[in-house]
């Protein structure tokens, strides 16, 4: 099969430099093209030679699952795989035949399945995007990497237990390097991305902070003010100056707001970190 043709739309720049990145490492892409945004990635697409958009859902103007829309009425419409730190969209991407559904951070591992499984979907002539699925017993309904399965079996797959994040894969200049959740401190917000504060550095991550704190809660995280989610076991001191609450984490200290104050108080009280493997705490 002949190198894959690919367009990169993100109009997160970091996250789009990086995406580029990792695509122009696999074997099977020849052209990697990007985008900042729906309107650049029309203007690309109109050749028609492109294979593949590895493309973010939320974006200015015309978001993802609208631009996959439109890309359904084109003539001979590229495969889609969306590339997006939200869950909540699965469902409805793959009812629009999306190939495969990335959640930031992507590891070099997971995009390869997700080329892998482009380069299948094409080789089989599967159904395009945008429009309803093929036909149970259809041409793209044979294999087990189909669109098809992926769209029956995505709402069973969201109702499983994510997978362990103990260990966060973070990437940046195509070093991929892991860090331990129980080494994150506290976790700071910045935009889109977040920042994991560590005894050994804070790398950025592409994932808002609702989501961690949504996944980290039953490791004993906990949001204390819009931009900071704290680890307990991390906590050194509590401390109120004039009803103006303030934790040292790490040798710093970090705001809480008065709506997280209570709760704070009372599970610094109570909460004590599980024991992990071989009983290490």
């Amino acid at each position: 099969m002949r190198p894959l043709q690919v367009l990169a739309v993100d109009d997160e720049p970091p996250a789009l430099e990086e995406l580029t990145y990792l695509l122009r490492g696999d074997r099977r892409v020849g052209r990697v093209l990007a985008a900042g945004g729906s309107e650049e990635a029309l203007r690309l697409l109109e050749d028609g030679s492109t294979d593949a958009v590895f493309l973010d859902i939320r974006m200015p103007g015309l978001d993802g699952l609208e631009l996959m829309r439109v890309l359904g009425r084109f003539a001979h419409p590229p495969a889609v795989v969306f590339v997006t730190a939200y869950d909540d969209f699965a469902v409805s991407a793959f009812a629009l035949n999306a190939c495969d559904y990335l959640l930031k951070p992507v590891g070099p591992q997971r995009l390869a399945e997700a080329v892998r499984r482009v380069a299948a979907l094409i080789e089989s002539g599967g159904a395009a995007p945008g429009g309803p699925g093929p036909e149970p017993g259809g041409p793209a309904a044979a294999g087990s990497d189909s669109v098809a399965t992926h769209a029956r079996s995505a709402p069973d797959r969201l109702a499983q237990p994510a997978p362990p994040d103990d260990r966060i894969p973070v990437e940046a200049g195509g070093v991929t390097r892991f860090v331990s959740r129980d080494e994150v401190s506290y976790v700071e917000a910045q935009g889109d991305y977040v920042r994991l504060h560590t005894r050994g550095g804070a790398p950025l991550l592409r994932v808002p902070l609702a989501v961690l704190e949504e996944r980290w809660a039953p490791h004993g995280f906990l949001r204390i003010h819009r931009r900071f989610l704290v680890s307990l076991g991390h906590v050194e001191e509590l401390r109120s100056d004039a009803g103006h609450w303030t934790v040292r984490v790490a040798g710093g200290e970090l705001p809480v707001s008065r709506r997280h104050s209570r709760e704070l108080r009372e599970l610094l009280t109570r909460w004590a970190p599980r024991p992990g493997p071989g009983g290490r705490t």
